[in-house]
């Protein structure tokens, strides 16, 4: 290749964005499920789409897939509608509801997806990213949960996507099949490809993603590093051993925004964590293994979804 030529992904990359949701607009009757979303997601970023149940994740995600047309706003991926890149084997999505076929192996299942696309990659290739080789003669009404789930990541690696989707990837896994599936993922994202994927567990956004996207009944609530959710959310976790405090008492101490408590051990998320350890300390002289802390991904999640909320 000489200098004047560029690959299918540079192209792409030359092009501009990865994703493009411009007002994106999806209602169902009087349920708003995304309401005005704007997102350009960069070639090669990791983006996390973190929310709660009814936060308008699914939606969106299905119609960056093109399975949901949208009532207003545009959806580009690469420069394309999302069939044209379909189309061009541009993205895979591993869905967590995705059905795989009881009578047919790994391998044929693989090699079906393969087949459909122009130029995939070889399917003993993306058995081994998924790490899943050895399953390749298997069939599939005799996979785990956590089996199945890296069947369809192997599905959605095999078109060589530069865009990957994730719902919920490490549903069903065992910790060490999860610690597995996301150091595939981290050789995958190092040759410049785009993943975003929607996740319940708080500690993979916060190790794994480059971005956070919060999304709040259908808009997104917070977007960055992040570094700088936690900034958004503001405040300091404290953490101490209080005998004999209870949770009317936690829950008026000054600059507290959310709390745990557990037996005598508590944990508060503070607006103003030096106020809240004096207060703490003059009515509970006898605390004891007290700790301050940045506050957590998963404290900036509560603390702005539940803003958005109010």
């Amino acid at each position: 290749m000489n200098g004047t030529e560029t690959t299918g992904r540079e192209q792409a990359v030359v092009m501009g964005a990865a994703v493009r949701l411009s007002g994106l607009r999806k209602h169902y009757g009087e349920v708003r499920a995304v309401d005005g979303v704007d997102l350009t997601i960069a070639p090669g970023e990791v983006v996390a789409l973190l929310g709660p149940n009814g936060a308008g994740k699914s939606t969106t995600v299905d119609m960056i897939l093109g399975l949901s047309e949208p009532d207003s706003g545009q959806v580009s991926v690469f420069g394309k509608t999302p069939a044209e890149a379909i189309a061009h084997g541009t993205v895979g999505a591993m869905l967590q509801g995705g059905a795989l076929l009881d009578d047919a192996t790994v391998g044929e299942m693989v090699g079906m997806v393969a087949s459909l696309h122009r130029k995939p990659m070889p399917v003993a290739e993306a058995l081994r990213r998924a790490g899943i080789e050895e399953l390749a003669g298997r069939r599939g009404n005799k996979l785990s949960g956590g089996q199945k789930q890296r069947v369809r990541f192997a599905v959605a690696l095999v078109s060589d996507p530069d865009l990957l989707l994730l719902d919920e990837p490490t549903a069903a896994m065992d910790v060490g099949s999860r610690r597995e599936f996301w150091r595939s993922m981290q050789a995958f994202t190092s040759t410049g490809r785009t993943v975003l994927f929607a996740t319940h567990y708080l500690e993979e956004a916060e190790e794994f993603a480059d971005r956070v996207v919060l999304l709040r009944a259908g808009r997104i609530a917070a977007d960055g590093s992040v570094a700088e959710v936690r900034a958004l959310a503001g405040g300091r976790t404290v953490r101490a051993v209080v005998p004999g405090i209870s949770e009317a008492a936690v829950a008026s101490l000054p600059g507290v925004t959310e709390y745990q408590l557990r037996g005598a051990r508590i944990a508060v998320s503070s607006s103003d964590s030096d106020r809240t350890l004096r207060a703490l300390l003059d009515a509970f002289p006898g605390a004891h293994d007290i700790e301050i802390a940045a506050i957590g991904l998963e404290g900036a999640f509560l603390s702005l979804t539940q803003e958005a909320q109010r």
